[in-house]
């Protein structure tokens, strides 16, 4: 009876082993189908981190109930991915409190509603009415190897995770000046001026005609654009900034086709807009939604600009 205990422990702890690795390569395929650059096997150590702000080495232990060195090797793989820090110990310099960066917390934000959907639909395909755990695991070892529990993830997250637009209010005006802020400092350099603007949108686009649109989805805010009144129906796009953690997700193209049919409804004459020829992604985006290239005028408004582009709509 030893032998056959023994023998069923080691396949049954085969079979484990096999559905985790299978539903890891699964939520790494996950992740990459939202462009998202994370490592499944660092979720416990980047979840506890993150939930407790500040931590130790030796809490992480006795939290993920591991060994030293694997904590370890894990911490060095977050820190190189810019999602942590480490912080020497005022008193005691062989210890470090680790924290989230803010591109840590960011990328946290980004994944959460994901780990719910991922949550929830695991323990769905799991309720299986049997008295047998080996019943359990095959039934949802086949719902992973069917694509069946994947597919209804997928589903979920682009049910509730849609990007919609917004249009501006106050509680919006901090994620408007901070990612103009990190668009700016990413792209160029930023100056008083800038600052002042991004700080006082009300002021500066709201007051005199203007118009602030907002990219979010499950309640991140991951792009803003602003259109400036120029004058009667003449309007100019600008201050278009999207989250690093967001970009290759089409979100400034949402923006523009938002603006675009935005100024259409209101019947507009034309948007413009000032860029520089370094950001030629953009570039190609202005002009394949018809923005064609006119002369940049002597005075213009902004020293980084260095192309002038407009769309006619009528």
């Amino acid at each position: 009876m030893d032998v056959i205990r023994s023998l069923g422990e080691i396949s049954l702890g085969s079979r484990l082993k096999r559905v985790s690795d299978t539903l890891m390569k699964q939520t790494q395929e996950l992740y990459t189908d939202q462009n998202i650059d994370f490592d499944p096997y660092l979720f416990p150590a980047f979840y506890n981190i993150v939930k407790r702000e500040q931590t130790t080495n030796n809490e992480l232990i006795d939290a993920l109930k591991t060994s030293q060195p694997a904590v370890t090797q894990t911490i060095k793989k977050l820190e190189l991915r810019g999602l942590i820090d480490l912080t020497p110990d005022p008193i005691d310099k062989r210890k470090k409190t680790i924290s989230p960066t803010p591109t840590g917390t960011k990328l946290f934000q980004r994944l959460s509603p994901i780990w719910e959907i991922l949550d929830r639909t695991v323990k769905e395909f799991t309720q299986l009415q049997s008295d047998s755990l080996l019943a359990h695991i095959d039934h949802f070892e086949q719902a992973l190897r069917s694509g069946t529990l994947m597919q209804t993830v997928k589903e979920r997250i682009q049910k509730e995770l849609t990007i919609e637009i917004k249009t501006h209010e106050p509680s919006l005006s901090k994620a408007f000046y901070d990612l103009n802020i990190e668009w700016l400092e990413t792209y160029f350099y930023v100056e008083d001026f800038d600052r002042e603007v991004l700080s006082k949108p009300q002021q500066y686009i709201l007051d005199p005609g203007g118009h602030i649109f907002y990219a979010i989805e499950g309640g991140i805010t991951l792009g803003t654009v602003a259109l400036k009144r120029i004058e009667d129906n003449l309007f100019e796009l600008t201050k278009m900034a999207v989250s690093p953690e967001a970009r290759g997700k089409g979100v400034g193209q949402k923006l523009m086709q938002h603006c675009i049919g935005f100024a259409k409804e209101e019947n507009w004459k034309a948007l413009l807009l000032y860029s520089n020829r370094i950001l030629e992604n953009a570039i190609h985006i202005y002009r394949k939604y018809g923005f064609e290239e006119i002369p940049v005028e002597p005075d213009s408004p902004y020293e980084r600009s260095n192309i002038k582009m407009y769309l006619p709509l009528n």
